[in-house]
Order: structure tokens, then sequence, then C-alpha cells
């Protein structure tokens, strides 16, 4: 494997945002990138096409088809998106040519046990998605055993570490150290391509500490 760390104090070499604003910034002393959804897309955007599990993200080069991708999570409300936002923040991963298909995994801080949802919230707290085939409300469709996202102990405006493990043929989230949702048989396909810091509606996020751990003996 062959790691790449970014402090995130600034943009990471070749970073380009796609869909979101991008750039420095500190909270609590602590450097790191701060992104935002433009106000034009919150104001003026159209849901399923502009934002809820879309291309938002600040895109880094990766080279990642299996592997492991960590960053710290920071994020809240910006007070200008719908009601039922819930400060959406985490990482997408096989990025691929012009943002046309990608896997993520995502944090819902406001569904975080320690805000004491209401069911089913208490069980929304982590989501994965593969776009564009698979956003979260075709998911729930379709499995409503839950099996795509699940319950955790977080909450809005603090430090979450989010990492996933990635391989042919699964994806495991673990946050704050304790696995949390593993995903077998994921519904994208396994190719090479860029991670992304990934926001959506009524978000304003912060990352840190990005790894960026590429498997190289994979034939």
């Amino acid at each position: 494997m062959t790691a790449v760390t970014h402090a995130l104090a600034t943009l990471p070499p070749g970073a380009r945002p796609a869909g979101v604003t991008a750039r420095p910034a500190v909270v609590e002393g602590r450097p790191c990138v701060r992104v935002e959804l433009p106000d034009e897309t919150t104001l003026y955007g159209r849901p399923g096409v502009d934002f809820i599990d879309q291309p938002t993200f600040l895109r880094v080069p990766a080279g990642l088809a299996t592997g492991t991708v960590a960053v710290d999570v920071w994020s809240r409300l910006n007070g200008k998106g719908p009601d039922d936002a819930r400060a959406f923040a985490g990482l997408a991963y096989r990025i691929g040519p012009r943002c046309k298909s990608f896997e993520s995994v995502y944090l819902r801080p406001l569904n975080g046990l320690k805000v004491d949802p209401q069911p089913p919230r208490d069980r929304r707290a982590l989501q994965y998605f593969s776009y564009p085939e698979w956003p979260f409300d075709r998911l729930r469709e379709a499995y409503p055993d839950g099996r795509y996202e699940t319950g955790l102990a977080i909450g809005p405006e603090e430090w979450t570490r989010l990492e996933l493990r990635i391989t042919t043929d699964a994806v495991v989230a673990t946050v704050n150290g304790l696995t949390a949702l593993a995903v077998e048989r994921p519904l994208g396909r396994v190719m090479p391509g860029d991670v992304g810091l990934f926001v959506d509606i009524g978000t304003e996020a912060f990352f840190a500490d990005l790894v960026i751990d590429v498997d190289t003996d994979v034939e």
C-alpha cells in the first residue's frame, strides 16, 4: 500500500471543487479545509440534480480502486438549507472521469444518538450510496432492512474520525475507531478514481488529516 497524508491546512495539490466551495479555515484552533455548497445551489438548486447525493465534494487526486481512506470531520447546519438537513458530511471515493460515477459514505450528525433523535432518525446517522443509480432514498425503498445506513453515537460540532476500508467486494466504515457499517457487494464499479471531501445541502463542513492509502498489490 502507498499512503499519502494531507493535513488539510491548505487545499491538497491538484484538488478541484465539484459543486462546492472550498478554502482553508481553523476550527477549535485546528487548521482544516471548509467545504460547503454555494449559496446559489442552496437557494436555487434542484434536489436530485444539484444536491442530495450528487457530486458535491472537494475532489482530491488518488487513483484508488481499493485501499483505505480516513479523515476527521466537523460539521454543522449553516442555516441556509431545508428543515430536514442533518449536517451531511463524509467521503466519496472511486470518483470517475467528469464525476459521472462514485461511491460515498457520509455522516448525518443531527441524526446521531447524542442529540436524541426520534425513530427512525436514530438509525440513520451513517449512510452509504452509489452515484448515480443508488441514492439514499432508492436504497431505503429497495432495501427496507436498512442495510446501507446505521445509527451512531455522534453529534454536530465535534471532530469525528471516519475511515473507510475499501475492497473489491466490500466497504467497511469505522467511526472513531469502532466498526459502524459493513456493506458487502457495494453497488459501484471497481475502477481507480479520486477521493472527495463530500458535503450536502444545508451543511458547513470542515475536514482535517486526510489519509489515502492505495492498495498497490491488486492484480
